[in-house]
């Protein structure tokens, strides 16, 4: 491949090329931050043209969402080890809302797609079925009696994830009015989720 520059070390790989603008893009946004950060400051940390970023990503945005998106394992790392001092189904499910909607518009990579005005891809990879997927893991991974919580199946962990998924996207995107305190969003959650996890009734014989 005909690389232009790359401070004269090419990457061997279309990949490897995206990776490096993405790592360029990651290390102006923590020097300079959003603001202050533009296409050619990334192409200058790359050490290529704009013309080049141009040929792996359409613009700035484009590579804000490729940067978001690598700092997912980072954070799902750290919400699975916050999650794991809570021994029972239902406050692993509601510290799980609390942390993320606590958590990621601070959060110095993902949260950048908010900051951008990029609600949209956001949400589109919030409910995506690889997210819920992502999210079943994360519970999955918990020291946690799922199946004493009527959580039976990996099925019925992708549903639960992509409940308290879906849940914490709508407190991020439409916050209360006044803003609820960490508490008072616990027990609010902890209120209408809480039950659901204290495992499912028989199914009445009436209804069988």
């Amino acid at each position: 491949m005909g690389h232009h520059g790359w401070q004269g070390n090419p990457p061997g790989t279309e990949d490897e090329a995206r990776r490096r603008i993405v790592e360029a893009a990651t290390a102006c946004l923590d020097r300079a931050g959003l603001a202050k950060t533009s296409l050619s400051d990334v192409a200058a940390e790359a050490g290529v043209t704009r013309q080049t970023v141009y040929r792996y990503f359409p613009g700035l945005k484009e590579i804000l969402r490729a940067v978001a998106l690598a700092g997912v394992e980072e954070f799902a790392g750290r919400m699975e080890r916050h999650l794991a001092t809570f021994g029972t189904a239902a406050e692993a499910a509601v510290e799980s809302v609390v942390f993320a909607v606590r958590t990621l518009p601070g959060e110095p990579h993902m949260g950048l797609l908010l900051q951008a005005g990029e609600a949209d891809f956001f949400t589109d990879g919030v409910v995506s079925p690889l997210a819920f997927s992502y999210g079943a893991r994360i519970l999955r991974n918990l020291p946690v009696d799922w199946a004493a919580a009527g959580i039976a199946s990996d099925e019925d962990l992708r549903g639960l994830a992509e409940v308290l998924m879906r849940l914490f996207l709508s407190f991020l995107q439409y916050p209360s009015t006044p803003p609820l305190t960490d508490d008072e969003l616990r027990a609010l959650v902890r209120r209408w989720i809480g039950p659901a996890l204290r495992g499912f009734p028989e199914t009445p014989r009436e209804m069988r």
